[in-house]
């Protein structure tokens, strides 16, 4: 088990979004686990990928039984390049994983897994995701 996490450790995931045009140069998503922000504390060079891409049904942060290794965030400063962040998903019971992260956590200790509760982590993918069509004219209300 990684340092500073322990195989009861439950994380809580938070995913907002960048409005795009006059805030930022693109729309993009912030990622949190437990109130940090994985993306700028992983790499600060990187933003994270535009939440229709991210989030969709059965999209990259879909869990599933097979791991898989997923782009979050490219890179963004000092200009737009080719680096990738990325994240390995896991779906184990009731539990996501993600994994193959290197950031420092509230502590400073590098933290190099989270898992999160699988009902908390589906609902906020989805309202994440239902928030951002809205945003951009795409969903129900749009």
């Amino acid at each position: 088990m990684p340092r500073g996490q322990s195989d009861r450790t439950v994380s809580t995931l938070l995913i907002s979004a960048c409005p795009g045009p006059s805030a930022c140069t693109a729309v993009h998503t912030y990622l949190f686990v437990d109130g940090l922000d994985v993306v700028a504390r992983s790499d600060s060079r990187m933003a994270g990928l535009d939440p229709t891409r991210l989030l969709r049904p059965g999209g990259p942060l879909c869990p599933t039984d097979t791991p898989r290794t997923v782009d979050v965030a490219a890179q963004e400063q000092p200009e737009p390049g080719p680096d990738r962040l990325t994240i390995r998903v896991e779906l184990r019971g009731g539990t996501v994983v993600w994994s193959d992260l290197m950031y420092p956590g509230a502590d400073g200790r590098p933290v190099e897994e989270v898992r999160f509760g699988l009902a908390q982590y589906l609902s906020e993918v989805e309202r994440a995701y239902a928030a951002s069509r809205n945003r951009t004219g795409t969903g129900p209300d749009g």
